[in-house]
């Protein structure tokens, strides 16, 4: 017998059923990652197991004493302000046959907190811990998470990832972070359209097989339409028809009317534009020795950069460890202590903030993203807002309520939205991935890499930085931030193959998880021979060079009278403005190719 199924739920909250005849079944050890649209009905359907919310149809059947325990997205309400500390949260989850101490203390250690801690205190991270271990306290046979990962760090998520592979009860999770989905489930559930699909297969095998599915059904759904199209024509005959006396006819056709109307079509996807403002300069930002402290805690020491146009930049880091502050230092919202920050030429920077302070809660979606306007252009042409806003799913109803009404998923798509009214040259996103769904985040992973200008982002989705990345700043301890080729797993592989004792505080202590295999080694690069080294000595030089005749071509180009001169004069200058990019380009690729070297 199944640990726990259920059979046939349906739930609606007005409007069509969030549930539909749904079912499941959930067998003893496995490992379930639940998917699906965002608003589809995923955190109802925990509930559901839980205990927690009642369906308005169905049965829910399981094991006799079989335990679940449900841990959500957000802190529970009765909590937010608690006064208890870790020890008593954690014991108010212990099952009635455990002794709390012990049960607590055991737990503690497994989730490294502090038992005597004030749980008000902790970080968002260690209140996560806490509330696992809460629901782990009730010692439950099926275990539900939803959104575990969310406003985890790297290193809390790798742990929380090793900590569930080895736990032996049931798991059905809920979550946007698809290598956390890869390395956990067994069995993948997705929720479409109110009913539960089983795919016995990993995440990358589900998403071949489902698209697979869903152009059959256009297909069968297409032959549908036209089938009803000619019947209907047929019925039209009026009399004619009538004498045919085909009364099976007109019982089929009315039957395909009723399938008809009972179509629920998929919720349309996102469809998003990023606007490329003029192309900037060639350097984008220059960091030289910055120091920055906030208080006693050092945030950045003897920090150097150079972001050139076209780079996508990845930042990671511990939370709480000053990703959002660096950002600040790099846009010059905050002044570094020492050191210096350069801009370049012509940048128009449009920034993403992962807090949503950029949202008035009192203003509508569409105020929000209309500034008190009814059109918004977009790549040189008019728009009605509502018409922008159905491109990021909300409907004219949803449009026109205040923006305290919508959920987490719903707050990023309407910041993307109003960040892409603007033509930009440079994205800083901070954390722009939590809440959303797979296919928004893939979409937006697209539009990213597509995007001609400079990208920098703060995230802790592994896969998202591994798509997109070109390289990545990571925060190791003690103010030192180090740049590194490539994406999170390019990040790993070189400091996993690192002695030990050659590691960053943050890594030294974390065992790599069970299934990763040890990477091997990168071959060391070969070191300059002397005409490299002089090549490389010389070329900042040349580029400042080049770099200044263009802008001297430029302003030449600008006066108005020198159209009005030698027209092999206007030739020659003319070709030379358009040569001096590629040279300026050619020379920045081939100085970093010999400074990683170097």
């Amino acid at each position: 017998m199944a640990l726990l199924s259920c059979q046939n739920l349906r739930i609606a909250f007005g409007g069509r059923p969030l549930l539909d005849d749904a079912s499941l079944q959930i067998e003893g050890g496995e490992r379930i990652g639940l998917v699906g649209r965002n608003g589809e009905g995923k955190s109802t359907l925990l509930k559901i197991l839980s205990g927690e919310l009642l369906p308005d149809g169905g049965e829910l059947v399981g094991d006799s004493g079989v335990r679940v325990a449900l841990l959500t997205q957000e802190v529970p309400e009765a909590l937010r302000e608690t006064e208890a500390t870790v020890e008593e949260v954690m014991a108010s989850g212990v099952a009635g046959h455990s002794d709390p101490h012990h049960t607590v203390q055991r737990l503690c250690s497994l989730l490294q907190l502090d038992a005597s801690h004030p749980f008000s205190a902790l970080s968002g991270g260690q209140k996560r811990r806490a509330l696992l271990g809460r629901a782990l306290a009730a010692e439950p046979d099926l275990l539900l998470l939803d959104e575990p990962t969310n406003h985890l760090d790297l290193e809390s998520i790798e742990w929380l990832e090793g900590f569930l592979l080895r736990w032996t009860g049931s798991l059905l999770f809920v979550t946007h972070d698809r290598a956390f989905l890869q390395r956990l489930a067994t069995r993948i559930v997705e929720l479409d359209r109110g009913r539960l699909t089983s795919w016995a297969c990993d995440y990358p095998t589900y998403l071949r097989r489902k698209e697979d599915l869903l152009a059959a059904e256009e297909k069968e759904w297409a032959l549908q339409d036209r089938k009803l199209a000619a019947e209907e024509a047929w019925i039209r005959q009026g009399i004619k028809a009538r004498r045919t006396r085909n009364e099976g006819r007109v019982r089929a056709l009315k039957a395909l009317r009723a399938d008809r109307a009972q179509r629920r079509e998929r919720v349309g996807q996102v469809k998003m534009t990023i606007q490329q403002a003029e192309r900037s300069g060639a350097k984008v930002i220059t960091a030289k020795h910055v120091d920055y402290a906030w208080g006693d805690q050092v945030i950045l020491r003897d920090f150097s950069t150079s972001l050139l146009r076209g780079d996508k930049v990845g930042i990671i880091g511990p939370n709480g460890c000053g990703k959002t502050t660096l950002l600040g230092v790099l846009l010059g919202t905050l002044e570094a202590d020492a050191g210096e920050v350069v801009h370049g030429l012509a940048l128009k920077v449009s920034y993403f903030d992962q807090h949503r302070v950029q949202l008035d809660e009192a203003r509508t979606v569409e105020e929000s993203v209309g500034h008190g306007s009814d059109h918004v252009v977009i790549d040189g042409e008019r728009r009605h807002i509502f018409s922008y806003l159905e491109d990021f799913l909300f409907s004219p109803e949803r449009a026109r309520q205040p923006v305290s009404a919508l959920s987490g998923g719903e707050r990023n798509r309407l910041l993307l939205a109003r960040l892409f009214t603007q033509p930009a040259n440079v994205l800083v996103l901070d954390e722009p991935t939590n809440d959303l769904d797979a296919e928004t985040l893939e979409l937006l992973e697209a539009r990213l890499m597509d995007f001609s200008g400079t990208v920098l982002v703060v995230s802790h989705d592994r896969q998202f930085l591994d798509d997109l990345c070109t390289s990545t700043l990571v925060f190791e301890g003690n103010g030192r931030v180090k740049e590194y080729v490539g994406g999170y797993s390019d990040w790993r592989r070189t400091v996993d193959s690192r002695p030990e004792a050659e590691r960053p505080a943050a890594r030294k202590s974390r065992s790599a998880p069970p299934t990763h295999a040890a990477a091997p080694a990168p071959p060391r690069p070969k070191k300059l021979t002397w005409a490299e080294k002089k090549e490389w000595e010389g070329l900042p030089a040349r580029i400042e060079d080049l770099e200044r005749e263009l802008e001297a071509l430029h302003t030449r180009m600008g006066d108005p009278a020198f159209y009005r001169g030698d027209a092999e004069a206007i030739r020659e200058v003319t070709e030379r403005s358009q040569v001096l990019p590629t040279a300026i380009e050619t020379a920045y690729a081939r100085w970093a190719e010999l400074d990683e070297r170097a």
